[in-house]
């Protein structure tokens, strides 16, 4: 009987260890079967990316703006260093890059053993062919033909490419960025990132356990990038670099000349200005630093990053206003100018200290008044002011298709309030705001902007670059959103008048913007500024004949008055446009 109980338990120890085994053998081969077949399968195989070819920039006569050019790009790859010493020393040696910045990439990738890892951009070909014959030494260093980008004249509206950075690469490596890849840091290059950059291919190569290329595995897993889309834009480039050439030489602004029809835009400077192509390779240090202590601030896009006093060429809002409220018609003639307003205790000066007389809001305007807008402004409350500037789009952002845009602004009460206290003199700077000075700030591409939808009688087309894009799906155009000032056909014409005036009737203030075969409307202004310069000169509007309709600003800081500086640089423009084979 202790037999037959001895033999029962030996049984069913060998049962209980072939029930162990069996289990163990299911849970590996079918359970995690995949999951270890998988992890075998990336012992075998290995994924390389490929990198599609960044879309090209092109002007509306599809002439270049931002293009592709071959160069030579030099790469480590971590896992195959013998020696980080010998390694750092034979680049510093031959290419430009110091042995301690070698060593610092070799550290902070050295987790990263089989990727390649792009060290040196845009090695000239006699320093590859010099190195090349020692190379073959160095299995950890390679070189490839890339392109990067080449722009075609400084500018702050294309932006620039560069190589991403930590931070870049942990956010977008989801979207099939690498550690090398280039994207769009600023400008359209940023704003259209994801359709210049396409989708990246793969190429699968078997290997060995030293990482060498096996070739026995004959089925084609590779699959093809996806190149990006090319951008047709708006602009203009004759008209581009004409605006750029005749910019006062040393001064700083901007100048937009944009289709009052679409919206698109057709030149676009701010001076100074930067070339982007320093931005295409490693940009040294004490160069970035320049340019980054460079007073002017030639990376400013002084459009869409710089806010200023609009100085008069804010009247059209306050006179519009009137109208539309039926405070004022077109006959309304308000207090005498007799060179300034008395305003409390404190006496607020026109342009014009011999004054103009009792004038209507379209003799105003021509003219540009302060007294007229200074007596308006007090039959208005500042939220009034406030409430209808916005619905004007000033003060508001245009959403242009380039990122960084700022909004400006117009004060409220309250603002008044939190900011100064209860005691705050609010009529003073009401009246000092009515014609375009003190807190009210606006870019100079809200006023352009503006001025071509007072072109179009009150249609509000928004800014923008992009005509079409154009991939390998096919064509893509853009479709600008739309909106409606409030203001009605007949007070739009009253306006619209005046502004005519400005330019072509004697004693207006935008006569030197005049141009034969053209209808030239527009409106002066001279900004004070904080800075307690030479005032801010402006000069907007627009201009039209049978072949075109375009609304434009040229600002330039601390130049003078509107009239003598802005408006014959609007005039020679508008003049080149005119002549300009479209």
């Amino acid at each position: 009987m202790f037999k037959l109980t001895l033999t029962r338990i030996l049984y069913i120890i060998i049962l209980v260890i072939f029930l162990i085994l069996f289990v163990s053998l299911f849970r590996l081969q079918i359970v995690e079967g995949a999951k270890y077949e998988q992890i075998a399968a990336k012992n075998i195989f290995r994924i390389k990316t490929i990198p599609p070819v960044r879309g090209e920039i092109f002007d509306s006569q599809f002439r270049p703006i931002a293009r592709n050019k071959p160069s030579f790009n030099l790469y480590l790859t971590p896992g195959l260093i013998d020696d980080k010493e010998v390694v750092s020393e034979f680049v510093s040696n031959n290419f430009d890059i110091s042995s301690k910045e070698m060593k610092e990439i070799i550290f902070n990738n050295r987790f990263r053993l089989h990727q390649e890892i792009l060290i040196v951009q845009n090695v000239t070909f006699e320093k590859i062919v010099k190195a090349s014959e020692k190379m073959n030494y160095y299995p950890s260093l390679s070189y490839k033909t890339e392109a990067i980008r080449q722009y075609q004249y400084n500018n702050h509206f294309t932006g620039h490419i560069g190589r991403i950075n930590e931070d870049e690469y942990k956010k977008l490596k989801k979207d099939g960025y690498t550690i090398n890849s280039l994207l769009g840091k600023s400008g359209l290059e940023r704003y259209y990132e994801s359709i210049l950059r396409g989708k990246n291919g793969k190429k699968v190569i078997q290997v060995d356990a030293s990482g060498q290329n096996l070739n026995l595995f004959k089925e084609n897993l590779d699959v093809p990038p996806e190149n990006g889309a090319d951008l047709i834009l708006t602009l203009n480039n004759d008209l581009q670099n004409f605006v750029s050439n005749i910019f006062p030489k040393n001064e700083k602004g901007a100048v937009v000349v944009m289709d009052a029809d679409n919206g698109g835009i057709l030149a676009y400077v701010s001076k100074p200005d930067f070339d982007p192509n320093i931005f295409s390779t490693n940009i040294s240090t004490n160069e970035w630093n320049r340019i980054l202590k460079n007073p002017d601030k030639p990376m400013m896009d002084r459009n869409i990053h710089g806010t200023y006093p609009p100085g008069s060429t804010f009247k059209p809002i306050l006179a519009t206003l009137g109208l539309e409220t039926n405070t004022i018609d077109s006959k309304t003639k308000l207090i005498a100018c007799d060179g300034g307003l008395m305003v409390g205790d404190r006496y607020f000066k026109c342009w014009w200290e011999k004054g103009h007389g009792r004038l209507n809001v379209s003799e105003a305007l021509k003219v540009s008044c302060d007294v007229f807008f200074y007596d308006l402004s007090l039959l208005f409350t500042l939220d009034q002011i406030n409430k209808y500037t916005k619905q004007n789009m000033l003060t508001v952002r245009t959403e242009i298709d380039i990122p960084g845009e700022r909004k400006g602004f117009i004060p409220t009460h309250k603002w008044y309030m939190d900011n100064y206290g209860k005691y705050v003199p609010i009529i003073g700077h009401k009246v000092n705001l009515s014609i375009g000075q003190g807190e009210v700030l606006t870019t100079p591409l809200q006023i352009c902007a503006y001025y071509a939808a007072l072109a179009k009688n009150g249609r509000w087309t928004q800014p923008h670059f992009l005509c079409k894009s154009i991939s390998e799906k096919g064509t893509e155009d853009f479709i600008p959103e739309t909106k409606t000032l409030p203001v009605s056909a007949e007070n739009m014409q009253i306006i619209k008048q005046a502004l005519w005036n400005s330019v072509n009737q004697r004693y207006g203030t935008g006569t030197a913007a005049t141009v034969a075969g053209v209808d030239v409307a527009g409106k002066t202004g001279s900004a004070e500024n904080h800075m307690g310069k030479v005032t801010h000169s402006w000069f907007a509007g627009y201009a039209s004949n049978a072949e075109f309709n375009i609304s434009y600003v040229v600002f330039v800081e601390n130049a003078g008055h509107g009239g003598s500086i802005s408006a014959p640089i609007a005039g020679q423009i508008i003049d080149f446009y005119n002549r300009l084979d479209k």
